[in-house]
């Protein structure tokens, strides 16, 4: 702990602050934490100590770190006397999203890096053999998946969710969108009843829906909530252009070359806008990979990684990928068509500025959709920039 010096600032809360164990403590400090985020700061104090937490948050907040510190230093404070059967987990994690999921997890086994436990992770459309064979091959002290994929584990009885201990439910309302709440019902059914296991619960949105939810699966929550103002505006430049459903692929291309454009993610509604982004940048000779629910996952994970690693300069989403993926150093977001959910704005956003960098957003408003501009700023409780294009950038590319 010596070699782990982050000095006292008034407002912010370290991470020694906090009750965590020496261990866990290591890999906080690998994975570069200093501070922590107002979710973290705001639900640790609770978790740590037991208690069931309802969060409402969006992405981009840091509640995945926030819900991980608890699981860990929960686990490592408490363990396991006496045998155990492969697959009995101890800590559970749903998320909605594969990739989602997979981020959960790879978070989840750096930060346990120092610590003797077990990190799994179940997604569909993936090789359940695989998956098994790695499962069979060690103890199984964090289990995270996707609800069908989890289902297809404990039916086969694969895995054992009775001895659970933690249950996180990640982006609740996303879930109910899904229509994943019968295989998640029936996933917490399988774990001790909801006095004898600590429950977190998080969700972008408070609906009703949501919280019906949260009274049938938590015992005696607190709650925490994180604005979103905050949090969409603190770190990210945001630009909204008016222009015709005809200028936004000439738009597009040439915002793409600018000098300042690293790197990029472009956020459309439909997959098939996205397909046709895609092919449409490819021939314009853009490095461009492409993530949508119709896409196989394989490809979808070599593209994500090819993102990550820069290989990529352009990734083109729908909003499956809108939440919980985190990639460093993503420059700017474009949003070619304003999403039909405000709050979906606000995560598409989150995927820049992030770790205390900052980042661009250019959102494109044409005439079929600049009336969702109203309920984005309503949420966001600010009043967005709105501009026309400066004349460079509608210039066809093939002409200048």
């Amino acid at each position: 702990m010596s070699q782990f010096v982050v000095e006292p600032q008034e407002g912010k809360t370290r991470f020694h602050d906090v009750e965590l164990p020496s261990e866990l403590m290591h890999g906080i400090h690998d994975a570069g934490f200093e501070y922590c985020t107002p979710i973290q700061a705001a639900s640790l104090p609770h978790t740590l100590h037991g208690y069931d937490l309802v969060g409402k948050a969006q992405t981009g907040t840091g509640k995945t770190a926030a819900f991980l510190l608890s699981i860990i230093a929960d686990l490592i404070k408490h363990p396991v006397e006496g045998e155990r059967f492969l697959g009995e987990a101890r800590a559970m994690i749903m998320a909605p999203t594969r990739e989602l999921a997979i981020q959960i997890a790879e978070d989840a086994s750096n930060l346990v890096k120092h610590v003797d436990l077990g990190v799994h992770c179940l997604v569909g459309g993936m090789d359940y053999g695989k998956q098994l064979s790695k499962l069979q091959r060690g103890h199984c002290d964090i289990l995270v998946g996707t609800p069908g994929r989890l289902i297809d584990f404990a039916n086969n009885r694969d895995i054992y969710l009775d001895q659970v201990e933690v249950l996180v439910i990640d982006e609740a309302d996303r879930m109910l969108d899904m229509g994943f709440i019968p295989q998640v019902r029936r996933l917490v059914q399988l774990t001790p009843k909801k006095e004898d296991r600590q429950t977190l619960l998080y969700s972008a949105t408070f609906t009703p829906e949501v919280m019906r939810l949260t009274q049938s699966w938590t015992f005696e929550p607190v709650t925490v909530e994180i604005d979103a103002e905050k949090i969409a505006t603190d770190t990210v430049e945001q630009k909204i252009y008016i222009a015709s459903t005809d200028e936004k692929m000439i738009l597009l291309q040439n915002i793409l070359r600018s000098d300042e454009v690293d790197s990029v993610m472009v956020f459309a509604n439909r997959r098939d806008i996205c397909r046709t982004l895609h092919e449409k940048l490819k021939k314009q000779g853009f490095k461009v990979g492409i993530l949508s629910g119709d896409v196989p996952q394989n490809r979808r994970m070599k593209a994500l990684e090819l993102f990550k690693s820069g290989a990529l300069k352009v990734m083109v989403a729908t909003d499956v990928a809108g939440r919980g993926i985190h990639v460093d150093g993503v420059s700017h977001v474009i949003n070619y068509t304003l999403p039909e959910e405000p709050e979906d704005y606000v995560h598409r956003i989150g995927r820049t500025g992030r770790a205390g960098k900052t980042g661009t957003s250019i959102s494109f408003a044409c005439e079929d959709d600049a009336f969702r501009l109203e309920p984005i700023e309503k949420l966001l409780q600010t009043k967005l920039n709105c501009m026309m294009p400066e004349e460079s950038l509608l210039l066809n590319p093939e002409s200048k």
